[in-house]
């Protein structure tokens, strides 16, 4: 069978240009827990996640189960890991919950950008050059451009180096079903005015075009922000303050998610992030806007054969601007180890089960991710929709985070969130921006 290798050079160079951010979606139940510790002779870890590894349908997720299991089995008489599950919206709330009564977990996924600076720069997070430079183990990554995101200068309180390692890489795509835009006569739009076109064209047939959650914020601020970046919003000029949150770019981004919400599902508003990715791999609606992890909770939940009716393609630019229409937002899930771990040796082991070859073929194969590593995998066996997301990565030029990600921090970056909700919800954008105005007129350019 032809087997392929997963990142080419040209993949690696577009990772290169940007940091890279991480982020994944599911509800779980959770258990609690601390750090430390033994049973029977076996020397405990803990390892915190966003999802519930025991019930989720999320085919990643049980990728990070299989992991998990596979270490606990290996080392078993020696290690044994014990997983903290929460959800994604709680889940920052309650790792540092954690970290505040001294219990940081010994492992913990972590989203780079503001998130990871939460942990690095005060210290929680251990540096981990030393463990990536022995044994060759740096070596087995893709390049050093998918360390971009957990690479930190002097600021960090433990000195410049790496402070996390990725578990994959996802891009920021648009998600459509073929029969429908087929039986509605629409075309894959490539503009702004295209993709409103064919919405129109999806709805007069019947069909809802656009499912997105209001309810789980990230979820419209991923499209506030592909929005604010094809009027030509340059975040640099933001944390520069040669433009500010006024500026028309934002300010139009804003209408165009007020006129393109006319597409959204009725219950927009409060449907979290499951309810809607649910509502497109249901049938229920034509398009979904999300990061290429959703190709492991539509192949983990959707009938059989309606994988082959997905397409994707790329967030369409902007009529009118001059910005860059092939800019793509890039993330990437990370592991972090703390740097008070007693059993930083077993943490090491644990993260290493996590991109070994094992756990980054499943990643491609059965996730539909983008491994980190120079793993082989069979291009025949994965989800027909990672190589419609390959391509995309292939002709983006360049690549972001979200918008919440690479704000001035984790504050600013749920502030974001915020405001565009409100916009959304039919607040006049310059009005309903005014929280981070003041935000970053306070605590960014002061």
């Amino acid at each position: 069978m032809k087997k392929k290798k997963l990142l080419s050079l040209a993949l690696t160079a577009v990772m290169s240009m940007s940091m890279l951010a991480g982020c994944n979606g599911g509800g779980a139940a959770s258990t609690g827990g601390s750090t430390g510790g033994s049973s029977g002779g076996e020397q405990e870890i803990t390892f915190m996640v966003w999802d519930d590894l025991e019930a989720s349908s999320d085919l990643i997720t049980q990728g990070y189960k299989q992991s998990v299991d596979r270490f606990n089995e290996d080392f078993k008489g020696k290690y044994h890991c014990r997983v903290i599950s929460t959800n994604l919206e709680e889940y920052y709330t309650k790792l540092n919950a954690e970290v505040a009564a001294g219990n940081t977990p010994d492992v913990f996924i972590v989203s780079p950008g503001p998130n990871l600076n939460d942990y690095v720069l005060p210290g929680t997070a251990a540096k981990l050059d030393d463990y990536l430079n022995a044994d060759g183990w740096k070596d087995t990554f893709t390049s050093d451009a998918v360390f971009a995101g957990g690479t930190y200068g002097a600021e960090a309180k433990d000195g410049a180096g790496i402070y996390a390692v990725p578990l994959n890489i996802a891009a920021a795509c648009v998600f459509y079903n073929t029969e429908m835009f087929a039986d509605a006569g629409a075309a894959v739009p490539k503009t702004y005015s295209e993709l409103l076109d064919a919405c129109k064209k999806l709805q007069d047939k019947g069909y809802t075009p656009i499912t997105i959650s209001a309810g789980t914020a990230w979820c419209l601020s991923m499209v506030a922000g592909y929005l604010c970046d094809r009027n030509g919003l340059n975040l640099q000029d933001l944390k520069d303050h040669k433009t500010d949150w006024m500026d028309a770019k934002v300010i139009n981004a804003g209408k165009q998610i007020q006129e393109l919400s006319q597409y959204f599902q009725p219950t927009a508003v409060s449907d979290d992030n499951d309810i809607a990715t649910a509502a497109f791999y249901d049938g229920e609606a034509a398009i979904l806007i999300q990061g290429s992890w959703a190709i492991g909770q539509i192949n983990g939940n959707c009938a059989e054969g309606f994988a082959d009716k997905v397409g994707v393609f790329a967030f369409p630019a902007v009529d009118g601007s001059s910005a860059d229409p092939n800019r793509v937002i890039a993330k990437s899930d990370s592991l972090a180890m703390s740097s008070s771990s007693k059993n930083k040796d077993a943490a090491i082991q644990l993260i290493k089960y996590f991109v070994d070859d094992t756990a980054q073929k499943y990643t491609a194969e059965k996730g539909g991710k983008i491994p980190v590593t120079k793993v082989q995998y069979d291009e025949s066996v994965a989800p027909p929709e990672l190589s419609y997301v390959m391509d995309v990565f292939k002709n983006a030029s360049a690549t972001f985070g979200f918008y919440n990600e690479s704000l001035a921090d984790t504050e600013a970056g749920a502030t974001f969130d915020s405001c565009f909700v409100e916009i959304f919800k039919g607040t006049d954008p310059a009005e309903a921006l005014k929280p981070i105005q003041e935000y970053y007129e306070s605590n960014v350019w002061k």
